[in-house]
């Protein structure tokens, strides 16, 4: 059975940004502005998407 995937696309900067939630946009692998990537869906990567929801947007 295949994983479950996410496709996350960052919206806004994360410049200026407190160093966390830097940090979760780099864990989920997104490093430029509009860039799209597939991450599993686990409650780990939930909760890196949940800590800057307003930053994405997600699909799937």
């Amino acid at each position: 059975m295949a994983k479950k995937q996410i496709k996350l696309t960052l919206t806004r900067s994360i410049h200026g940004r407190l160093k966390a939630h830097k940090d979760c946009a780099a864990g989920l692998g997104l490093k430029r502005l509009n860039q799209t990537v597939s991450v599993e869906d686990n409650p780990c990567v939930r909760g890196m998407i949940n800590k800057i929801a307003y930053m994405l947007k997600v699909e799937g």
